[in-house]
């Protein structure tokens, strides 16, 4: 058996203190230059190669840098480039880039183009952007960003493997671009081409091996169409003189899938043993002794330190079956490190030590790697962090702020009565309109308004202790009280309190809970420059008091006429959205958060707030991969909705949002919620909503989205019109709304008041014309 070697499978982009953030929005805002952006890009990718290789890592990946997104960088290097960006690049700049990221709208140019797509990468918070495959589609080596990074690390001296997403998960991931109704992946033989010309240059500029993601093995997989597909792609692959292949694939098991993807033209395979340790026998016994077996024991996904004895112990067991094998382990990150915080130094002081000995990040998840690989070959050598490690794994377990009676028994106590309205939505519709005396087609936002310059700096200012509580509250009901305002002079009719007082759609309630801990830059990229810093959940989850009632009591006082709308994040997207412990089931933790969620419904309900919202955005994220694993999800994530919501009488109106998934695989649940009302996300997805309810049909009121709010441009009147009057062939009038996609929180004021000033004019049109 050759030596161990170490390595992870990519490390997170954005820097400790998120330099590449402020770096490309510095270029977006037109304060640095291209030649500035790219430089400073290139110092942080020899800091992130130094600190993994300080480590003792015998190899980094390259390749797993991105400005935006890795799967909009693979499509715009095979030249995946919509006709209505391929004229913006004219300089050989990247306009058209960031323009599929996210629309670009410069009137003295004449351009307005939208951006593509943006969906859940897998069953992450991490967003990618959709490639558009055209039925003439023609590809073409467009970038060599991957060669490029290559030769820098190579040039700074690190023995480095460059990483390139698979074409076959390319294209699976990818849509018909609108009007074209050929399948993505019939057009894997005209890209196979390009992929070779990439991988060649590779070769030529000296790599050995080249880290070939394809994630899709962890999916359920018609063997018939993808194992062809697999096999045409790697024997191509497997012509070019010189190059080895890492066949990678993360997040589950390969299950059904592992026979044939062992057999492919390739050198090695990952497995990811966090996730799909069930593939460990199965694969010691199919992947041939020729190949190497890469293992992923270190959890990229959560936050938890490793129990390294335990994954000694699977190390030590793959090692041993492949004694006789010609080809090395090695041990690896169970997937990239971009899910995980950069490094937990900056919370040394911030954290109690107890908590601070229980969590690894992705700095200390490239040590655990590293240890690992050294006591596979000599324990003696890591011994004293073996006992510690150990020690600490310890402490969590035997803590007594973990576990808190009295939460578990309430949550085992309850009977089906928690999870039932008190009358069907057909009767509480009536009671409803009755109450609320809203116009046809009801207008409304999401729920957050910019987070301007002026909050952030008074929020830092009352956290350093320059503002006083009095102060700062002063501050923020005079935000709050205008923002109502000015809803109410545009016209809107549901009306949200702007959320000023809030960071985060979860940390905020976090905050608020008792079960958690937050960390000072436990950053991690959701989407672009799009930051957040996830909640940590290491204990049983309980409310101690009130988190939203006197904001909204106050937000209703400043709109005697119209309702505002309480809006609180609901169970599942807090879950999903935060590190979770992993020593219970996820769907107790849930319970418990919703049992916290349902009292203060009650509390909302109870200080006179008439509409109150629970978000669910990420349900969908929350789907396991496999299908046969959905039934329980579904059950459970359901039940925790019902359970936080249904504690309120007849005429209080429970909306919730939903947004950037494939509703259609789980349109039956979000029926099965009883929420009143729910605003979904529709403009970026080519009206698909459309298409979930042709199929599933849906009763209650909705508020699918007319305008994409992650994108700068402001949609005209006849834009949004022409996406309404699609609608309502679809929807009854009576039960439908007029809302923006998502939450505005991210976007500036000026683009913000013409774009929902536009939306009202939609609605006030559509009045006449129903008229």
């Amino acid at each position: 058996m050759s030596s161990i070697k170490s390595t992870i499978l990519g490390f997170p982009r954005m820097g400790s203190d998120r330099q590449l953030k402020k770096l490309v929005e510095s270029f977006w805002a037109g304060k640095i230059s291209e030649t500035e952006l790219v430089e400073g890009s290139k110092k942080l990718r020899a800091e992130h190669w130094a600190l993994q290789t300080s480590y003792g890592l015998t190899e980094v990946p390259a390749g797993d840098f991105s400005y935006y997104d890795h799967v909009l960088d693979t499509a715009y290097s095979v030249g995946v480039v919509p006709e209505r960006y391929q004229n913006l690049d004219k300089e050989g700049g990247i306009q058209a880039y960031f323009a599929m990221a996210r629309g670009l709208q410069n009137k003295s140019i004449g351009v307005d183009v939208p951006s593509l797509e943006m969906k859940k990468w897998f069953d992450t918070n991490y967003h990618f952007m959709v490639p558009e495959i055209s039925d003439d589609q023609q590809f073409s080596l467009h970038s060599t960003k991957v060669v490029d990074e290559f030769k820098e690390a190579k040039e700074l001296g690190y023995n480095a493997r460059p990483v390139v997403l698979g074409p076959v998960t390319l294209l699976t991931l990818s849509k018909a671009a609108k009007g074209s109704s050929s399948a993505p992946l019939s057009h894997l033989s005209k890209l196979i081409p390009v992929y070779v010309k990439l991988l060649g240059q590779l070769a030529a500029a000296g790599a050995e091996w080249v880290q070939v993601d394809e994630p899709i093995l962890a999916l359920d997989l018609d063997a018939a169409v993808y194992e062809p597909a697999f096999d045409q792609v790697y024997s191509e692959f497997a012509k070019i003189s010189g190059l080895k292949y890492l066949l990678t694939s993360y997040f589950d098991c390969l299950g059904d899938n592992l026979a044939w993807a062992a057999a492919l033209p390739v050198d090695g395979i990952h497995l990811d043993l966090v996730r799909g340790a069930s593939d460990v026998d199965a694969a010691l016994n199919t992947i041939p002794a020729d190949k190497v077996i890469s293992v992923g024991l270190i959890n990229g996904r959560n936050i938890w330190k490793a129990n390294l004895n335990k994954q000694l112990e699977t190390l030590n067991k793959v090692i041993a079956a492949r004694a006789s094998a010609s080809a090395p382990v090695w041990v690896s990150s169970s997937c990239s490190l971009l899910h995980s915080p950069h490094s937990l130094k900056p919370e040394a002081g911030h954290l109690d030590e107890e908590t601070l000995g229980w969590l690894s990040f992705a700095e200390e998840k490239i040590e655990e790697v590293a240890i690992l690989a050294a006591a596979a070959i000599d324990s003696s050598s890591v011994e004293a962090q073996l006992q510690s490690n150990a020690a600490k794994v310890l402490s969590r377990q035997q803590s007594e702020r973990i576990t808190r009676p009295a939460v578990q028994q309430r949550l085992a106590s309850l009977d089906e009565t928690f999870y039932s309205r008190q009358a069907p939505f057909t009767e509480r519709q009536q009671v409803q309109r009755s109450a609320l005396q809203l116009p046809l087609f009801p207008t409304t936002t999401i729920g957050s308004f910019p987070q301007t310059a002026e909050v952030r700096k008074a929020r830092a200012q009352f956290r350093k202790g320059a503002l006083s509580p009095a102060e700062y509250q002063e501050f923020l009901d005079a935000e709050t009280r205008k923002c109502i305002e000015w809803q109410d002079e545009i016209g809107l009719d549901v009306l949200v309190h702007g959320e000023f007082e809030r960071t985060d759609m979860v940390e905020f309630f976090g905050e608020n809970l008792e079960g958690f801990v937050f960390t000072k830059k436990g950053w991690v990229q959701s989407y672009g420059s799009r930051c957040v810093k996830p909640p940590v959940i290491f204990g049983d989850v309980s409310r101690p008091k009130a988190m939203t009632v006197d904001v909204a009591r106050f937000a209703q006082s400043c709109s005697p006429n119209k309702p505002v709308k309480g809006m609180l994040t609901g169970p599942v997207t807090i879950l999903q959205w935060s590190f979770v412990r992993d020593d219970q089931p996820r769907s107790q933790t849930a319970g418990q958060i919703a049992l916290a969620i349902r009292d203060e419904v009650v509390d909302l309900e109870a200080a006179g707030i008439k509409v109150i919202q629970v978000d669910e955005p990420a349900i969908r994220e929350g789907l396991p991969l496999r299908k046969s694993d959905y039934e329980t999800y579904l059950k459970w994530s359901v039940d925790v909705f019902r359970l936080a919501t249904t504690g309120v009488r007849n005429e209080t109106q429970i909306h919730s949002h939903f947004c950037y998934s494939d509703f259609n695989e789980i349109f039956t649940a979000i029926k099965g919620l009883d929420a009143d009302v729910i605003t979904i996300e529709n403009s970026k997805s080519d009206l698909k909503l459309l298409g979930a309810l042709e199929v599933h049909g849906y009763a209650a009121e909705i508020g699918p989205g007319l305008y994409d709010i992650h994108s700068p441009r402001v949609p005209s009147v006849e834009e949004m019109a022409a996406r309404f009057a699609a609608l309502q062939k679809y929807i009854p009038a009576e039960n439908l709304w007029a809302n923006p996609d998502c939450g505005l929180k991210t976007r500036g004021w000026p683009e913000v008041k013409e774009s929902l000033t536009n939306l009202v004019a939609v609605a006030k049109d559509a009045r006449k014309q129903h008229a």
